[in-house]
């Protein structure tokens, strides 16, 4: 187990500094389609090109860092139930859940999205509409973000199954989850409305 968790740390220092370079695409994203609407508002021209860039880059950020967001416990969870659940259910259910549901789709995914990639970069493939860009590097990255959400599959099942049999402290218990974070942000937000309200001076009396 100790060689496992080593393995498992590993893996997660791997997604987690690809994870961290990926999400700068955000910004990328949001300067490309704004000045791509800037110069069609201002200048009434438009290129393929610049639209298709903006979907490579969200598809980029959405499939390199997922394994990041797998690895932080930001995915989605129903947290009203699972909150709710024994600490043991909820490893049990992770452990499950990632042995006959995750693992097998990323599987698939991969199995069957690397030949769709190495034809399509095979035939050089490129876009359907006029002066848009290659096909091939976004197609690429399907099985390279699946690929990489296999491995952080296989890390997060040695971290579950060394929390379940007590080798290992749970580094998110106590998190709470999406639920418990909404209802933090809700009482600061209070909590600061309380405050700015203590500081206005108060009406003069009539």
């Amino acid at each position: 187990m100790t060689f496992l968790l080593a393995l498992s740390r590993a893996i997660d220092a791997v997604n987690a500094r690809i994870g961290k370079t990926v999400a700068w695409l955000i910004l990328a994203a949001v300067l490309v389609s704004a000045l791509n609407a800037i110069v069609r508002k201002l200048f009434d021209v438009s290129s393929n090109s610049w639209l298709e860039l903006q979907w490579v880059l969200f598809a980029a950020v959405f499939l390199m860092c997922s394994p990041w967001t797998l690895m932080d416990n930001e995915h989605i969870r129903i947290d009203i139930i699972n909150s709710r659940l024994r600490k043991k259910v909820r490893d049990g259910i992770d452990i499950f859940g990632t042995i006959f549901f995750l693992m097998p789709f990323a599987i698939v995914l991969l199995y069957t999205s690397i030949p769709f990639a190495l034809n399509s970069y095979r035939i050089n493939e490129q876009s359907l509409n006029a002066g848009g860009l290659p096909q091939w590097p976004a197609k690429l990255l399907v099985p390279i973000g699946f690929a990489l959400l296999l491995i952080q599959a296989v890390s997060e099942l040695i971290k579950r199954v060394a929390i379940f049999t007590g080798r290992m402290e749970d580094p998110h218990e106590g998190t709470g989850g999406h639920l418990a974070s909404a209802e933090a942000e809700a009482a600061r937000l209070l909590a600061e409305a309380e405050a700015a309200k203590l500081l206005m001076p108060e009406a003069p009396k009539s």
